[in-house]
C-alpha cells in the first residue's frame, strides 16, 4: 500500500473554515484548532487559503527543541510537543519558517497540527481533509499525487514540494495556483 499524504489544492478554497471546526474535534486537540485559513487580499477579493503544518522531513521546530519534545512519527508526521518534555522555551515557534507552532501560555506548551496522527496512522484521512467540501484538502496516495502533479504541470501551475530555505522536502504537497502567484507570498 502506498503512503498517503495531505495534498492541498489552494485554488479550491472557498473560505468555509470547515477544516478549522473539524480540527478542534480531532482526538487529543483539546478543542483547539491547529490549522489556519488566511484571507489572501482581504480588501481586494475573497481568496482564502488554508495553512497547516507541512510536516517537514527535517523540521526546524524539532531541530531547535533543546528538550527533544517534538517527535516525528514513523509516518513522517511532526507531532506537537510532548507535555512531559516541553520546557516552554518557544524555540520551535521562532524556528518554524511558516509560523505554525503556537504557544499556550496557560499550559506552557507548544501545539501544532499533528496530521491527526490518531487517524492517519490507520490510513483514515485527517479531520480537515475529511470535511473539506471543495477538495482543497485531500488525503491521497503517492500515485494520486503524481497524477495530479502531471495535470497541474500541463496547466503550468507552480507545484510546491519543498521550500527553498528548508533542507529536504515536506510531507504535505501544495499546489500554488495562478490566482495566488504574484499576489502574495505563500510562505
Amino acid at each position: 500500500m502506498s503512503k498517503k499524504r495531505l495534498y492541498i489544492e489552494l485554488e479550491n478554497c472557498i473560505g468555509c473554515r470547515s477544516c478549522l471546526a473539524a480540527c478542534t474535534q480531532c482526538g487529543g486537540h483539546e478543542e483547539k484548532n491547529r490549522n489556519y485559513v488566511y484571507d489572501v487580499n482581504p480588501l481586494v477579493n475573497r481568496q482564502t487559503m488554508p495553512l497547516m503544518c507541512l510536516h517537514c522531513v527535517d523540521p526546524a521546530c524539532a531541530r531547535s527543541c533543546p528538550a527533544q519534545a517534538i517527535q516525528i512519527h514513523e509516518s513522517g508526521a511532526v507531532l506537537s510537543a510532548l507535555t512531559e518534555k516541553c520546557i516552554g522555551c518557544q524555540n520551535c515557534t521562532i524556528a518554524c519558517p511558516y509560523g505554525i507552532p503556537k504557544f499556550d501560555e496557560e499550559e506552557n506548551l507548544m501545539y501544532k497540527c499533528d496530521l491527526c496522527i490518531d487517524r492517519t496512522k490507520d490510513d483514515i484521512p485527517p479531520m480537515c481533509a475529511s470535511v473539506c467540501p471543495s477538495n482543497t484538502l485531500q488525503w491521497l496516495s503517492e500515485e494520486e499525487i503524481e497524477q495530479k502533479q502531471k495535470q497541474h504541470d500541463l496547466g503550468n501551475d507552480k507545484w510546491v514540494t519543498s521550500m527553498p530555505f528548508l533542507e529536504g522536502e515536506t510531507n504535505v504537497k501544495v499546489n500554488l495556483p495562478g490566482i495566488l502567484q504574484g499576489t502574495t507570498k505563500l510562505f
